[in-house]
């Protein structure tokens, strides 16, 4: 090798140990970019010149070695670390950070997929999720029912401050339990108004007009025209006070029976145990209430009272037969289709107990039945000798919403399995709701991105939506990608296509919501670099100097 190729070598010593200096210096001016990935330089040997290829040994002697001269260093490769960076808790929403392989896909004005580490996303002034950069994050698309299409990718747009429409009840659920061992439900309350006179003297019947109705002293008790106000208590429970039109919204005694056992809401189903309803015997007026204390209707000389005119209440109702039964009765709202609430009661009575286990019958009604009579239906629960649930008959209920704008009927489902059928400690039952699927209308506060990459809107009211779900792009190759500045790549000759997946699928990672994560920098590492190239740079220019200093004399030598 001549002292000129000598000076050259140095030189490329000085030049590929520059690179390292450029790159260590790269790195450690980003050692806070979020996301960065760091990069090393590695080094070759250039071409050498061979004077001998050496020979191989003989019968009497050794072989020799081959003879040759390199042309110096070059750089052989710049090569990023993709090793994870540690995550960081930001406190924000929208800072997104992958524990494990893949990428964030990105997309440019021009439609140009890019992809990026750095999750320190933001929401726009459309409300659309996007980079530091203004690029719109892509999500797999989610349909109305929140089922995700990973067929095709989308912006993410969460629009906060937007309302979603209430739903309807259309499934009840309710828990606890029904006392065993309490008394079967044999009998009603009865109550009866004292005997009845006429102005012709004749007992009073179903068919006697309610203005052929005196007191002792013969006065008439009604007129055409005439407003009642009829009052009650079921159960210990106020029924909402009612009016009757006498002539208008019936003329006689069996008008107003039959009035008085709607509003009431006893109910005549033929399945039920009991003659139960309002009916005239022996020339009195008599209210049977459905079997169970719980349906016990209670009713006084003031129930019944003539608005119109100022004489004494026409009916004495009293009591002449206690309510028998075990029974329990809970309350519940439920909503309409345009979110109104409505208020469900329901009262259960134990019915039957044989060797198979226990019956229990459930009255449904509700004050916001906008006809006449509160009653939704009834049905049985029956449970086993251990008192679990086996079977409910009659669970579909629906309750009439005329004139209130909203669907009508609002129908729904009763769930009884939650309940149980055993004997109480305390001998009481218990039963509550348990849960409703309706939803009031709901105003968007805010998002989160789980584990999965799913994202779900959080409405007022503990609704959720699915928006979308967070696609992640992996890569055969991910050293091969090129970056592109502002912290994106873009697909490189050597990367190999993206594969696009759902976040914790394939070999993607999963998504941490509220971090962010940090650059992967090591710089202690960077500074022994940092050395170390520098050191190779102060010799390689030594050797430049030597060769020099040897020309000089050379040239001396020549003088």
């Amino acid at each position: 090798m001549s002292l000129t190729s000598a000076m050259l070598v140095g030189f490329t010593g000085i030049q590929s140990n520059q690179v390292t200096v450029d790159t260590v210096g790269d790195n450690i001016a980003n050692s806070n970019t979020t996301a960065f990935k760091s990069q090393r330089t590695l080094f070759e040997t250039l071409m050498y010149r061979t004077v001998s290829e050496g020979s191989a040994s003989g019968p009497t002697t050794g072989g020799t070695l081959p003879q040759q001269m390199g042309n110096g260093a070059d750089v052989a490769a710049i090569q990023r670390n993709f090793e994870q960076g540690s995550l960081e808790a930001t406190g924000f929403s929208e800072d997104l950070a992958i524990r494990g392989q893949g990428f964030f896909i990105l997309e440019d004005q021009s439609g140009e997929q890019l992809y990026t580490r750095d999750g320190s996303f933001r929401l726009d002034e459309n409300a659309t999720l996007v980079s530091n950069g203004g690029r719109p994050v892509q999500v797999f698309a989610a349909d109305a029912d929140g089922n995700i299409d990973t067929s095709q990718l989308t912006d993410l747009v969460v629009p906060l401050g937007s309302t979603i429409p209430p739903i309807a009840t259309g499934h009840v659920m309710l828990e606890g339990h029904l006392d065993a061992a309490g008394a079967v439900a044999s009998t009603g309350a009865v109550l009866s108004s004292q005997p009845l006179g006429t102005v012709s003297g004749v007992a009073a019947s179903d068919a006697t007009l309610l203005a052929d109705l005196v007191d002792e002293n013969g006065v008439p008790l009604f007129h055409d025209g005439d407003a009642l106000r009829i009052n009650a208590t079921k159960g210990d429970v106020s029924i909402p006070e009612a009016g009757f039109v006498v002539g208008t919204d019936g003329s006689s005694l069996g008008d107003l029976a039959n009035f008085l056992e709607t509003v009431l809401g006893i109910n005549p189903d033929g399945a039920i145990p009991g003659n139960s309803g309002v009916f005239m015997e022996n020339g009195a007026l008599v209210v049977r209430s459905n079997p169970g204390e719980v349906n016990a209707v209670e009713m006084d000389g003031g129930s019944i009272r003539n608005t119109t005119t100022t004489t004494s209440p026409p009916f004495l109702f009293e009591q002449i037969s206690e309510p028998v039964g075990s029974s329990d009765k809970t309350s519940f709202t439920i909503l309409d289709s345009l979110g109104n609430p409505v208020e469900v009661r329901m009262r259960f009575v134990l019915e039957e107990r044989t060797d198979a286990g226990t019956t229990w019958r459930y009255y449904a009604e509700s004050i916001d039945d906008t006809d006449l009579s509160p009653i939704l239906g009834t049905g049985t629960i029956t449970f086993d000798q251990n008192g679990r649930f086996m079977a409910s008959a009659s669970t579909s209920l629906s309750v009439d919403r005329q004139g209130v704008g909203s669907v009508t009927p609002l129908t729904f489902e009763v769930d009884f399995s939650s309940l149980t059928g055993h004997a109480s400690p305390d001998g009481a039952s218990s039963v509550r709701l348990g849960e409703h699927d309706g939803k009031e209308e709901g105003v968007l506060v805010g998002y989160e991105v789980a584990e999965d990459g799913v994202v779900t809107g959080q409405y007022t009211g503990e609704r959720e939506v699915v928006f979308g779900q967070v696609a992640l792009a992996t890569f055969i190759n991910e050293e091969g990608l090129l970056a592109d500045g502002e912290n994106v790549y873009k697909v490189g000759v050597n990367s190999g296509q993206p594969s696009i997946i759902a976040p914790e699928t394939g070999a993607a990672g999963s998504i941490q919501s509220g971090h962010l994560e940090q650059s992967n920098v090591e710089l202690a590492r960077e500074f022994i670099n940092l050395i170390t190239a520098s050191t190779g740079i102060t010799s390689a220019s030594r050797v430049v100097r030597a060769a020099d200093d040897l020309l000089q004399q050379l040239l001396l030598l020549a003088r």
